[in-house]
């Protein structure tokens, strides 16, 4: 036997109490199933679907006192409850436009009468089990989503850890502070903000950005590659010592190549894009491939400004940091390397978010 309380509700909503019975009695034989429930007219019905929590179908009248019969679908339509309870409109009015009207409003059916009761048993049922397995479906498809996005979540957070850990480690031996691979992280996301607010030829999304500037974090992995003795060299580097050193871009693609599996994502490609082309600058004269103009991947092109950005107004144990408006002027000047106008215009923009984050770290540790 199933407990009432678990019984699928259905509400036969008519003025005319022989029509409620005629009604009643066609799922006589299922009130094992059903639990059927009466109103006289519309102001009670929507007082009774207030209050039940397991309806599966609404047989109602169309003209009625108090409320009639749209007045129920009005409300139902305004609590948004016909996508997920049918409504079966019973009237005896043979007029088109009466059944447009219900139809719009989202009724599952429309049956006249005077009715066969083995044929609305029949299309009840139909439709019952028509709602009941797009419901089951929709909250089968949402568990779902909501298990794939907790397994992405798990998934970024171990790649974020991963890329912490990585990054810390290349930072540990070399002569950048603990804290530049985070500021370029920073830097980036800022750049690309204002990138994808006035330059939308670009076709940046929020989730592009974040890509973007995580993989930023693993812009020089490379350098895991790079001898100690070119690495923490406290001054100039010789012309062959500075051939190895630009090594490190082609090694962190090739650190990448060998430990990321999935090189179809996007994540990866911005990463090997950073990784490579970090150094590129847009009359070609950068490393390690000689791009120009936009052969340089434009995730690549915002690295590299947020890159140098971050080398001038940071001490290292070759120079003192350069003040934050003589970094931002070398930028600009062209002191640094050529880069987009695109881009110089978004680092303009991004000026005081710049020197903000300088200040601030300045202030606070963020280890």
């Amino acid at each position: 036997m199933v407990n009432i309380m678990d019984k699928q509700q259905i509400l036969i909503v008519d003025d005319e109490e022989v029509n409620r019975a005629i009604l009643h009695s066609m799922f006589r034989n299922e009130e094992q199933e059903y639990e059927l429930i009466e109103a006289e007219n519309g102001q009670q019905a929507i007082e009774l679907i207030e209050k039940c929590s397991n309806l599966v179908l609404i047989m109602l009248d169309l003209v009625m006192p108090v409320k009639d019969g749209f007045g129920v679908l009005e409300y139902m339509k305004e609590q948004e409850l016909l996508d997920r309870i049918p409504v079966i409109l019973i009237t005896s009015e043979a007029v088109q436009d009466s059944e447009d009207k219900a139809y719009s409003y989202g009724a599952a059916d429309v049956i006249h009468k005077p009715f066969y009761p083995h044929i609305v048993k029949k299309r009840s049922k139909n439709i019952i089990e028509l709602y009941q397995n797009k419901l089951n479906m929709e909250r089968r498809l949402k568990e779902q989503e909501e298990a794939i996005r907790a397994q992405e979540k798990e998934i970024r957070e171990n790649n974020e850890f991963m890329i912490e850990t990585l990054s810390s480690v290349v930072e540990a031996r070399s002569a950048e502070t603990g804290e530049h691979t985070r500021r370029i992280k920073y830097f980036t996301r800022i750049m690309l903000k204002y990138l994808m607010k006035y330059f939308p030829k670009y076709g940046l999304t929020e989730a592009q950005v974040d890509m973007i500037a995580r993989a930023a974090a693993l812009h020089d992995i490379g350098k895991i590659g790079i001898p100690d003795a070119i690495l923490l060299k406290p001054g100039k580097l010789t012309a062959e010592e500075f051939e190895i050193m630009k090594t490190h871009t082609t090694i962190g693609c090739d650190i990448l190549e060998k430990t990321y599996k999935n090189r179809e994502s996007d994540f990866y490609r911005y990463s090997y894009e950073i990784c490579r082309y970090h150094h590129e600058r847009w009359d070609g004269r950068g490393y390690p491939d000689h791009l120009a103009g936009d052969q340089i991947p434009i995730s690549a092109q915002i690295v590299a400004v947020a890159d140098v950005y971050d080398a001038l107004v940071s001490p290292r144990v070759y120079k003192s940091a350069y003040a934050n408006n003589i970094a931002y002027d070398m930028i600009l000047n062209g002191e640094c390397g050529e880069f987009s106008q695109d881009v110089m215009e978004c680092f303009q923009l991004a000026k005081h978010d710049f020197f903000n984050i300088v200040e601030v770290i300045k202030m606070f540790s963020f280890s």
